[in-house]
């Protein structure tokens, strides 16, 4: 017969419960708060983030001319204005033919569905028309929007193009102060902080620094290899839309898992619409091929160990970050996701005990890169 419940130990249970759940509720409420925050100051919030990926992707050629020798706002300037020439050569040969074909994109997506449910309401699977109506109206409207978000985050950056103009242009004055004065930002963060904090912050601030950089300069070589061999793939079938098809390919690997299937998807609607099913066939293996050989050689290669997140993690990071704030969420989901695991390895690592053997820890990728001003 099992013995009674002491109440002391009950008690003190309750106590230590009620503690913790005001605790999480205090933690909850101020995270709260720090994205209400957040939201106001988004208008200079979205260039500091644009800044930021930017400096990532062109801080080795900085670092590179730094190294020959070069002043720090010499090899800012050089750098800043060889980017905003291929920013410029980009939109001249891309962003321009992409955006003029981007209605056309999106019905020949809106075609391709409708001959799908033509197809699934046929033997053999005789789905009714009333089954699957709902639902495919539905994915229609979200593709035909999805589409245009895609298109107007590359064209332009946001939703408006004066928006996309003042957030352009705030990205590329920040980028140039990150590239001329990133590498003091750490010891001048160290002098500011008081105690421990002027130990922590820095330190947590330069692993999140050099994820970020891996993560991006990783996802953007690896996208344009995808956008390149896909792109070649479609072109050799003959199908249409290969710029658009190609492009979306290299914006939706900043998108892990989701963001391939969508363009997966929409490359081979687009050939079963213009060419037909074998053709559409032959761009799903084509696809798969490239997906495989990204996901078991190029991404193995580039990211080393990756950025220590599950992959059930990142699925619901994208999920949680599109649902969150549409397109933008999406493509900051998983480098937020993984500067939480950073931090959260930090911590883990100074409350363990000393002598106590520490938990593996997350195979965070690490660049070597400085903290951005």
């Amino acid at each position: 017969m099992s013995s009674p419940l002491s109440s002391t130990k009950t008690a003190a249970a309750l106590r230590t419960s009620a503690r913790v759940s005001a605790e999480l509720l205090l933690v909850l409420v101020m995270a709260g708060v720090a994205l209400w925050v957040l939201g106001r100051m988004w208008s200079v919030v979205w260039p500091l983030i644009v800044a930021l990926f930017l400096t990532t992707l062109t801080w080795p050629v900085a670092r590179f001319l730094r190294r020959r020798g070069w002043r720090p706002a010499l090899a800012a300037s050089a750098v800043t204005v060889l980017f905003l020439l291929l920013a410029a050569g980009t939109v001249a040969l891309i962003a321009v033919p992409v955006a003029s074909q981007s209605g056309e994109l999106a019905d020949g997506v809106v075609e391709g569905i409708q001959r799908l449910r033509e197809w699934a309401a046929g033997p053999p699977l005789n789905i009714g028309d009333d089954q699957i109506t709902g639902a495919l109206d539905s994915a229609t409207a979200k593709i035909q929007d999805s589409v245009g978000s895609m298109v107007t985050t590359v064209v332009t950056g946001v939703s408006t193009v004066v928006n996309g103009v003042v957030t352009a242009v705030l990205a590329v004055f920040l980028m140039f102060f990150f590239l001329k004065d990133g590498p003091r930002f750490l010891p001048w963060l160290t002098r500011q902080l008081p105690g421990r904090l002027a130990t922590d912050v820095p330190a947590v601030a330069e692993r999140g620094w050099d994820t970020l950089g891996a993560f991006v300069r990783s996802q953007a070589f690896v996208g344009l290899l995808d956008a390149v061999f896909i792109g070649l793939g479609l072109w050799i079938l003959g199908v249409p839309l290969v710029l658009p098809l190609a492009v979306l390919t290299f914006v939706s690997a900043f998108v892990p898992i989701v963001g391939a299937l969508f363009a997966g998807f929409v490359a081979v609607v687009i050939a079963l619409v213009s060419n037909g099913l074998t053709d559409a066939l032959i761009t799903l293996a084509i696809i798969i091929v490239v997906q495989q050989l990204e996901g078991n050689v190029f991404q193995p290669m580039i990211q080393g160990k990756g950025l220590g997140l599950h992959a059930a993690v990142v699925l619901l990071a994208v999920t949680l970050g599109g649902s969150l704030a549409g397109v933008v969420g999406s493509l900051l989901a998983v480098p937020i996701a993984a500067v939480i695991a950073v931090v959260w390895n930090y911590i883990r690592e100074q409350l363990s005990a000393p002598g106590e053997p520490e938990a593996p820890e997350g195979d965070t990728v690490t660049a070597e890169s400085p903290a951005p001003a």
